[in-house]
């Protein structure tokens, strides 16, 4: 119906109804196959959980709006035809591109997002300029950033000038940018390629699909869900 925070705001204002009682706790647990849970009087039914795969183009913001006008990856999925309320799972800056996946399970979202679970991104960066071995052991032992230290992580260099395969199990906003700016360096581009057991694979830049039963397994796996 709509955000997860402007839900908590009309739950506080008495407008949802369960079994028919007013309620006003947003963390209040509901069991939606046996509950009837109304807005305004109106029945609601449980959303059906999906989580699509999108392959972000550059220039696209990883959120539902922007504010400056530009498109975002929610205006890819509703140019796709998908219907379901989605959000982007974690972050992917503008700047960059890849795997990025939106979704309406929370709970998925949370543990694929928060570094407390572990879950692996793996991407792919091209430098302006590639880096010693010196700075190769730094990168992969963690940085000193301004928001704290970063987690050890792999570092490969990939064939061609300059080129990284990266493997983090954290996320921070812009966080591989400024761990090779710490040394340096610029990234001239940035590709997700992995998340978790998800693969980026052929799927075309802009093209989004929908996750199979047994991917949506192996995720959940991978997130502590199993």
């Amino acid at each position: 119906m709509a955000s997860r925070r402007r839900c908590d705001e009309i739950v506080r204002a008495g407008r949802v109804a369960v079994d028919g009682r007013p309620v006003r706790d947003p963390a209040l647990a509901v069991d939606a196959e046996a509950a009837r849970v109304t807005l305004d009087g109106r029945p609601l039914a449980p959303s059906r959980g999906e989580t699509w795969l999108l392959n972000k183009p550059a220039g696209v913001l990883s959120a539902a709006s922007d504010a400056r006008g530009g498109r975002t990856v929610i205006d890819l999925a509703r140019a796709a035809g998908v219907k379901a309320r989605l959000y982007p799972v974690g972050r992917l800056d503008r700047d960059s591109r890849g795997l990025l996946l939106l979704s309406n399970e929370g709970e998925l979202a949370l543990r694929l997002t928060h570094p407390r679970y572990g879950v692996e991104k793996a991407y792919r960066a091209r430098l302006d300029a590639p880096l010693d071995p010196a700075g190769e052991r730094r990168f992969a032992a963690g940085l000193e950033l301004a928001d704290g230290p970063t987690r050890p992580c792999r570092l490969r260099a990939l064939p061609g000038r300059a080129r990284y395969a990266v493997v983090l199990a954290e996320g921070r906003k812009r966080q591989i940018r400024r761990m090779f700016e710490c040394l340096g360096r610029t990234v001239l581009d940035l590709q997700r390629v992995r998340l978790g057991p998800l693969r980026l694979g052929d799927l075309p830049e802009g093209a989004l699909r929908p996750l199979s039963a047994a991917e949506r397994e192996r995720l959940k796996r991978a997130a502590g869900l199993r």
